[in-house]
């Protein structure tokens, strides 16, 4: 019993004290199940099929916690604590990667690498900044910067108390480490598993620093070999007329559309919606006397980075992260622009979805640049997408397309299919475009990101459907406008994220050229591509880095000239 006539403070201190010792033992078994959490839970958890909660990924011994009881045991005790500590903040830079690991996965359909990725965090905050606002990308960082500071800190903490307890119950937790090991060798003999690839005898953390180990100087070593294929580029010394002479007199339009990837043609519930769109376009195209071929190119990026996968279709070079696309603008590689302007081509970049100076045009070879500041577009924005598809042709045709003096290479990137995905425009009559004020009349039709979400059946549909307008939007402006001379080269740039395509996704997106000359798709009969919209299992798939050598090849004044090399 407390004393009631002692003073306040010392009944505070016995009364803390009997709290102390009575939490004592939660606070322990709370740290030890942090660890082996830490320890145990893969980075794929963030993507079961269906989202639910998966109980083998937890249940599960890890080989890490032996080993690490073993060495607190066997170091003298002044030594526990600090090695418990260095463990701990180990464990917690683990949790951090696992946790970049997931976000990366979802995202970009690969894991995070801690040599080229940091900079792609700046990218994503700017396209949270867009889609939700600056308000959730604010607190987006804030929570990141809370959670790489408290999880490490967490870690740090646990381990040091279990070293603790440890040091103070030395013989039971030497018996209970030789009972784990025989268990853990009886469950690796065994091979039990209760989550896909994650046998219940667990040595997934040691596997991930043994893998950090071997990619970071493998990494390294490719980007040298990047390094050295930018400064080498096969094509340097040949004259520009040689390689686009069979285009002679051609506009040349390349039409990127955002996020076209494989699985809105396979997929059976997405190719319901875009099928019909295809096939209608199909229609228009033969209406005005285009004819059409397609193939599939397999990206350099999944789920985001589209400026990565311009990259390697324009230049021959696998851009596959930012430090890659940095090594490759500041370098003189010929692009498939720069090739066009050089033979004496005008040349167009239109970019909807800048807000400010690209500085990578004068490395790609545009002379004009149009972007969302100077497109004069006074409507709202539709989710990322700054305009609508609908406008961006008709800027494109009134201010590049009906003023150019003499043959036009230009890219126009379409936007309307970028991700969430919550807020589609549709087709409106032309003749009332004007500055895009008449798209304010679809401003309800917004959702929110969380509910469409939610439903993947109808979040697949909505991205199909965005799909479906841009494609319209392209095939359209081509039936309209386009004349004997137009070349139009229309392809995706990457796959949407995984929560459209589900895990492990092809990388595959479809390229498609569209042109009335028919000489013109006779160059690329040897491509075996197949007629019309809709590429098919047999059509041919190349890497995207793969497109310009080919399509050097095939358009320039002798087939085959400069072979060899990205």
């Amino acid at each position: 019993m407390l004393n009631l006539e002692r003073p306040v403070p010392v009944l505070l201190v016995v009364l803390l004290t009997k709290i102390r010792r009575a939490l004592g033992p939660l606070v322990t078994v709370l740290a030890a199940v942090l660890i082996v959490a830490a320890l145990v839970v893969p980075d794929t958890i963030a993507r079961p099929a269906d989202g639910a909660f998966i109980p083998g990924a937890f249940l599960r011994l890890p080989m890490e916690l032996i080993v690490a009881g073993a060495v607190v045991l066997a170091v003298s005790p002044r030594w526990r604590r600090p090695v418990a500590a260095l463990t701990g903040l180990g464990i917690g830079v683990l949790v951090i990667l696992k946790i970049a690991n997931a976000g990366f996965r979802t995202v970009l359909g690969r894991k995070f690498d801690p040599v080229l990725d940091p900079p792609l965090l700046h990218d994503g905050y700017n396209a949270l900044t867009e889609t939700d606002g600056r308000t959730t990308a604010n607190l987006a960082v804030a929570g990141a910067i809370l959670l790489a500071v408290l999880i490490p800190a967490v870690m740090v903490l646990s381990a040091v108390r279990l070293a603790s307890v440890t040091g103070r119950h030395q013989l039971p937790v030497r018996r209970t480490l030789v009972g784990l090991s025989a268990a853990w060798l009886a469950l690796a003999l065994s091979g039990l598993t209760l989550y896909p690839n994650n046998p219940v005898a667990s040595d997934s953390a040691a596997a991930m620093v043994k893998t950090l180990a071997r990619q970071v100087p493998a990494t390294i070593r490719d980007e040298r070999q990047f390094a050295a294929a930018v400064g080498h580029d096969p094509y340097a010394g040949v004259p520009a007329t040689d390689l686009v002479s069979g285009l002679k007199g051609k506009d040349v339009v390349i039409g990127v559309i955002e996020s076209y990837g494989h699985s809105a043609l396979t997929d059976p519930g997405m190719n319901a919606v875009l099928t019909p769109a295809l096939t209608k376009a199909e229609g228009q195209l033969a209406t005005r006397g285009f004819h059409a071929r397609t193939g599939w190119l397999t990206s350099s990026t999944y789920g985001g980075g589209s400026w990565l996968a311009h990259g390697s279709f324009q230049s021959g070079l696998w851009v596959t992260s930012q430090s890659r696309y940095d090594e490759m603008v500041s370098g003189n590689r010929l692009t498939l622009t720069r090739a066009f302007h050089d033979a004496g081509w005008e040349t167009a970049g239109v970019e909807p979805g800048n807000t400010e100076d690209w500085h990578e045009a004068g490395f790609y070879g545009y002379d004009k640049v149009l972007d969302s500041r100077n497109m004069g577009y006074k409507g709202p924005k539709f989710g990322w997408s700054r305009m609508p598809d609908q406008y961006t042709m008709a800027a494109f045709q009134r201010e590049v397309y009906a003023k150019a003096q003499g043959p036009l290479m230009a890219e126009v990137t379409l936007t309307s299919s970028h991700e969430p995905w919550t807020h589609v425009p549709s087709m409106v009559d032309e003749n009332a475009l004007g500055d895009g004020s008449i798209f304010k009349s679809m401003e309800g039709t917004a959702q929110e990101r969380t509910t469409l979400w939610s439903d993947k059946t109808k979040t697949q549909a909505e991205y199909a459907k965005s799909v479906a307008y841009s494609v319209d939007s392209l095939i359209t402006w081509a039936t309209k406008y386009g004349d004997d001379n137009l070349v139009l080269v229309m392809f995706g740039d990457h796959q949407p994220m995984s929560v459209i395509t589900g895990p492990n996704a092809s990388r595959d997106i479809p390229v498609t050229i569209i042109a009335k000359d028919k000489t013109v798709l006779d160059r690329i009969a040897a491509w075996r591509w197949a007629d019309g919209l809709h590429p098919t299992d047999t059509t041919p798939v190349w890497r995207m880095d793969e497109f310009r050598n080919k399509f050097f090849e095939a358009y320039g004044r002798t087939p085959g000239v400069a072979l060899g090399g990205r």
